[in-house]
């Protein structure tokens, strides 16, 4: 019985990941041209808030470097754009924030706390400006165009990027890797008493992290066809995956997803019906959420699946 009962609930799940799925592929068949690409600015959120719980969500690290990953991608395509074919640009720009993560983590992953989360902050702040001076005194002029790709070809891009970073999550929650780094969540100190080498650990999945951003930095750009150091590196970038993850709650792989997935949406709605106050709207709605769900929508569903019926025993 309890077999039947785990298989049903292990179908279920793939069921619960393919289905999404299958309707995101099956998107650009029946709906507009709006949706599509309302859908893909969602998705490029959910990206963000799903990689940056690889790494965040089971350590407690909080990192603010989102801004700088992605931007680094963008920067990528703007360069690389006229040169070399966009499969190509979008790995590049993955892997070069995964090179500029590797570096970053090795100096700066033994910080703890608040002092890791002001250097992330800042390593955002510190790219950002010394793309800009580059620009202003080198380039003698500031931002670039790149060149454009239609709406679908993004969305494909982006669909892909998100089903790869999904299962990259997946694996990493199940492999030895994701134990180790819930132990160094934990106690970081009792992990490295037993054996983890704890600064790789964290150095190696911040690098997984970061390639999904890069790689969504890169492909987004062709879609806004110009940018400059303000856009790319963007300080909300930092913030909202965090935010986001919060809302949807760390404890289970959806819960990112939830949570950037409802709030990208709700962003959506509030810029176009509310342009000139949709962000006081917005820091309402997360702080009525944080307020009142502190464990984010997955707390609540687990509230929720932990009620017994009345007389059940």
């Amino acid at each position: 019985m309890n077999i039947a009962m785990f298989k049903s609930k292990k179908s279920l799940l793939i069921g619960l990941v393919f289905l999404p799925l299958i309707l995101l592929a099956t998107l650009p068949l029946y709906s507009s041209d709006y949706s599509v690409v309302m859908i893909t600015s969602i998705l490029v959120y959910v990206i963000l808030t799903l990689s940056w719980s690889i790494f965040s969500g089971p350590t407690g690290y909080i990192s603010l470097a989102s801004a700088a990953f992605f931007g680094v991608g963008m920067y990528t395509a703007a360069i690389l754009g006229e040169v070399l074919p966009l499969v190509v640009i979008v790995i590049a720009g993955g892997i070069i924030s995964l090179m500029l993560a590797i570096l970053a983590g090795a100096l700066t992953l033994r910080l703890k706390g608040m002092y890791f989360i002001m250097f992330t902050f800042g390593l955002s702040q510190l790219i950002k400006h010394v793309v800009l001076w580059w620009e202003a005194h080198v380039c003698g002029t500031i931002g670039r165009f790149v060149i454009s790709k239609d709406f679908l070809t993004v969305y494909w891009f982006i669909l892909v990027i998100f089903a790869a970073g999904l299962l990259t999550a997946y694996l990493v929650s199940r492999s030895r890797l994701g134990l180790a780094l819930r132990s160094i969540g934990a106690n970081e100190e009792a992990a490295a008493h037993t054996g983890v080498n704890v600064t790789l650990m964290k150095v190696t999945t911040f690098a997984i992290s970061a390639f999904f951003m890069g790689a969504a930095g890169a492909i987004m750009a062709t879609r806004w066809t110009y940018i400059d150091p303000s856009i790319a590196f963007d300080p909300l970038i930092s913030f909202m995956p965090v935010l986001m993850a919060i809302f949807g709650g760390l404890g289970q792989l959806y819960g990112p997803i939830i949570g950037a997935g409802i709030l990208g949406y709700l962003e959506e709605i509030l810029i176009t019906r509310f342009p000139y106050y949709y962000m006081l709207l917005f820091g309402i709605i997360l702080i009525v959420v944080i307020l009142y769900l502190p464990k984010g929508f997955v707390g609540l569903i687990q509230k929720w699946r932990g009620r017994k019926p009345a007389g059940a025993t």
